[in-house]
Parts: C-alpha cells; structure tokens; sequence
C-alpha cells in the first residue's frame, strides 16, 4: 500500500534555522496520528511541508504519492491544512466561502448545506459576513471549508482551539468519520487527554526531528516529556 505521507531525512529551512532538521516518516492511509512535542519542536511545519506549503530544503518526500520536490501544487488539490489562519475572505459570507472551497474541490450545494448543517453555521449566521464573525465563528467556518472539499489528508493545528464544547465534540465526530471513509488525519495538539479517545498513533516531534513513534503511549498530559516542554516554551 502507497504510503499517504512518506518523508526521508526531510529538512525545511525557515531563513536559516532548519525547523525540520532531518525528519523520517511514514504513515498509511486511514491513520489518525498525533504529532506530540513542545513548543517550536517543528509540528507546524511539518503540517506545512506535508500541505505543500513549505520547501523542501534537503531530503526527500511524498505527499499521496507526489514528490514535495516537484510537484507541491498537485499535493495542494488533495489535502487541507487547518491552520492558525482562517483561509477565509473577510468580505464574503460564510456560506459564499464554504461555497468556493466546494467549487475548488468539484463539490456540490448539497456538499456545502452539509457542511454548514454540521458546524452550526445556518440561517443568518451563513449570511453574516467573516469579518463579522466571533473568533469561534471563524474557527468554525474554517472548518466547514475543510470539511467541504472532503480532502484524501487532513492537517489540523490545534483543531479545538477557540471552540465550544459541543464544537469539539463535533470535530471529533469528523476525524473519525474520514478516517472512517479512508481519509488519512494528521494533527498537532497539546489537548492530549481529548485526543486520546480518537486512540491515535503517536509521533513524537523534539528538534525538527522524530523521537519517538509509539502507537500505544500514554497520552496523560501530565506526563514528563510534556511538562518538560510547557517549561520550555517555544
């Protein structure tokens, strides 16, 4: 089976300071896997890198098949990164912008309803334009964009920040279901106590480097690898 992402002494430099120092991954379609690791360890970059939003510097990779050297754009059209960013346009609606999304992806109207319907974002709120939008609104339309295109990987930084719990819960719902349906889900997160009921495999990101790959590891947040980090900082 092709690997969804496949990654050989991967090295992304942001100016001059290498934010991925050399990673080596592989993870199968279908997989949720957690990127675990403190502040400024490289997991947002990596999300980049495997969105085909970053360069890769040295090394070798592939993105559903396509080579992160040569042909980014083409990884572009089959995944979607959940960043700290909204990728939204502050002057259309919320419906309008989910609609794009849906027309880049070959999707539908009945698509972008589903999509609406299942973040709540319904009736006058998907008339209401972004840039009137609450920051949890936001979130929630940025997720609804993401849901929309229905990508073969999703990258999702940090995906219950800024929500409500029942938002939460619906994101849940979400990873499963594409996991579910064959979709491959990458995330990072420090929420390592609600992540643990997706039961992820887990990758540890320290140094812009894989530390350690443990499908079974504890995800207590109190562990010491984790409090390490918080002391750290970025």
């Amino acid at each position: 089976m092709e690997s969804a992402v496949r990654l050989r002494a991967a090295v992304t430099l942001l100016g001059r300071f290498p934010a991925l120092a050399g990673v080596d991954l592989d993870i199968t379609p279908g997989e949720i896997v957690l990127l675990k690791g403190p502040n400024g360890a490289g997991k947002t970059t990596l999300l980049r890198l495997c969105a085909g939003l970053c360069t890769l510097s040295t090394g070798q990779g592939w993105v559903l098949g396509h080579d992160l050297s040569s042909e980014r754009r083409m990884v572009r059209r089959r995944v979607a990164l959940l960043g700290h960013r909204t990728g939204l346009y502050d002057d259309l609606t919320v419906a309008e912008n989910v609609a794009f999304w849906a027309r880049a992806a070959g999707a539908g109207p009945q698509d972008v309803d589903e999509a609406l319907e299942r973040l709540s974002l319904t009736g006058r709120l998907a008339d209401t334009r972004v840039a009137r939008l609450s920051a949890g609104q936001r979130r929630r339309a940025s997720i609804a964009s993401l849901v929309v295109r229905r990508p073969e990987l999703w990258l999702l930084d940090e995906p219950h920040a800024g929500l409500d719990q029942q938002t939460r819960d619906t994101v849940d719902t979400l990873v499963r279901g594409a996991a579910a349906a064959g979709a491959t889900v990458v995330l990072a997160t420090h929420e390592l106590e609600r992540i643990a009921a997706l039961e992820p495999r887990v990758v540890s990101v320290v140094g812009g480097v894989v530390r350690g790959d443990n499908p079974t590891e504890s995800h207590s947040p109190n562990s010491p690898s984790d409090a390490e980090g918080d002391r750290r900082g970025s």
